[in-house]
């Protein structure tokens, strides 16, 4: 279970997006929390037509507000500025995680359009790809409130442990905040497979249509055996197979289901073939409207 939220801000409003989101887990979890600004070396006056933090002791001063405000009553609530002016904000975030021990961060997508430049060079992105602390992002235009009720988190799976590392993490949150955990199996079409497989279903169509057929019948299995570990531990767990394009049933299931949250694996790059890397996260960012917990997968 989490024992320290990291909480990067820069001033705006976008960026404070993410303190509901940030208080709501604090609460249930019983974490600390910290709240974090990088002094960014030549730094524009502005940041989202909102006036920037540039001096260690603006920053200082707006972190300490931030910290009494009402949202945070009973936390237990830090703040730390880094001083030094760096070039790169995100390494900055990221050695954070190592000086700091979060096991969380949590940070806004920053606007409209954000989530299509995150796996193209964005800040959240590159604090993604750098660490390999899990990332949870939330929409600027989120509910208000605290989040501190939740009803359903879905978990992608697809059988390799080796991908599902974020799975004891969805498991400790539907726990903490009482609500299900729904857990969605893809198997693809022949239309989306990619690589070798697009080739062999080509040369042997009906070879690969029993192949998924038969991947198909063992989902239910497996999914059955994983959620029957979390039944264990009293948590209410549903299952759920699909047969689309992995990225567009977890958007399509997210928003039927109206979760609260989506955890999903991540290598933080792009442009692989691979099920779980960077290209199917990216295209989950890039369409759906829920707060995501993306989890680094490092080999």
């Amino acid at each position: 279970m989490f024992t320290h939220l990291l909480v990067p801000l820069d001033g705006s409003v976008m960026a404070e997006s993410a303190l509901p989101m940030a208080a709501g887990i604090a609460k249930r979890t019983h974490a600390a929390l910290t709240l974090v600004h990088v002094i960014e070396r030549n730094a524009p006056s502005e940041v989202h037509s909102e006036r920037h933090l540039v001096t260690p002791r603006e920053a200082a001063d707006y972190l300490a507000e931030v910290a009494r405000r009402p949202i945070f009553a009973g936390l237990a609530v830090q703040t730390h500025v880094h001083e030094a002016e760096v070039r790169d904000v995100a390494r900055g975030i990221t050695e954070h995680t190592t000086e700091l021990t979060p096991d969380l961060v949590i940070m806004s997508t920053h606007g409209k359009g954000g989530a299509r430049r995150l796996f193209s060079g964005s800040m959240a992105q590159q604090v993604i790809g750098l660490g390999a602390t899990p990332v949870l992002l939330v929409w600027p235009d989120a509910e208000e409130g605290t989040r501190e009720t939740w009803r359903l988190i879905l978990a992608p799976v697809d059988g390799d442990p080796s991908h599902e590392k974020g799975l004891p993490i969805a498991g400790d949150l539907a726990a903490a905040f009482g609500c299900t955990l729904h857990l969605l199996m893809v198997t693809p079409h022949i239309a989306e497979l990619t690589g070798s497989e697009k080739l062999t279903s080509t040369l042997l169509p009906g070879a690969t249509r029993m192949k998924l057929e038969m991947e198909s019948a063992g989902a239910e299995e497996y999914l059955q055996r994983v959620a029957r570990t979390f039944e264990d531990r009293g948590i209410a767990t549903g299952t759920e197979t699909s047969r689309d394009d992995p990225a567009r049933a977890i958007v399509r299931t997210a928003r039927r289901l109206s979760a609260d949250l989506i955890v999903l694996g991540t290598h933080g790059r792009s442009g692989t073939d691979a099920f779980w890397e960077g290209s199917v996260a990216a295209r989950v960012v890039s369409r759906a409207r829920v707060p995501l917990l993306l989890v680094p997968l490092r080999e």
